[in-house]
């Protein structure tokens, strides 16, 4: 699987329930959550495809585990020509979060994920270009409470090969 992981091809993971990740955090992986070492990945052979796809969510879900102390449990990555979105679903809440919505205010949960992930920018930035060979142009960031939702948007400076979009414009 290693030797899988250096050329950039993406290992389906089922681990036991209780297992761990490399880094020693619960793994939320289930059947046909797939696990990509996007370091090791990242310095070989472009990825394409489903590779990239699963390299992406992989490592931004990594980075949130890493210095937010947990991960959502679902996150899919799509590509359109040069846009990127990363959807998580089911982050949960910390308890200091939860304590704040149980006291009625929800905005300030957004607020202070928000904050988060502009601190997070340029780390996520630099996942993605790594991944991509592509520059990161711009980088949005949305969190939604119920249901709980993350999307980070990454716009990058050439299309993705591969990964097609029609642009219609205002003819003259």
């Amino acid at each position: 699987m290693i030797d899988d992981l250096a050329r950039g091809v993406a290992q389906p993971h089922t681990p036991d329930p209780g297992t761990t990740d490399r880094r020693g955090l619960p793994s939320p992986a289930g059947s046909g959550v797939v696990e990509v070492d996007a370091q090791r990945v990242a310095s070989s052979t472009p990825l394409a495809g489903g590779h990239l796809l699963s390299a992406i969510s992989t490592s931004i879900v990594g980075i949130l585990r890493e210095h937010y102390g947990r991960g959502p449990m679902k996150a899919k990555t799509y590509a359109l020509d040069d846009i990127i979105v990363v959807v998580m679903r089911g982050s949960g809440f910390t308890p200091l979060e939860q304590t704040i919505m149980d006291s009625g205010e929800p905005d300030r949960v957004i607020a202070m994920r928000e904050d988060f992930q502009r601190v997070m920018a340029e780390r996520y930035k630099q996942t993605i270009e790594g991944l991509t060979g592509r520059n990161v142009l711009a980088f949005l960031s949305q969190a939604h409470v119920e249901p709980d939702i993350t999307m980070e948007i990454f716009f990058v400076d050439a299309p993705l090969e591969g990964f097609g979009a029609v642009e219609v414009t205002e003819p003259e």
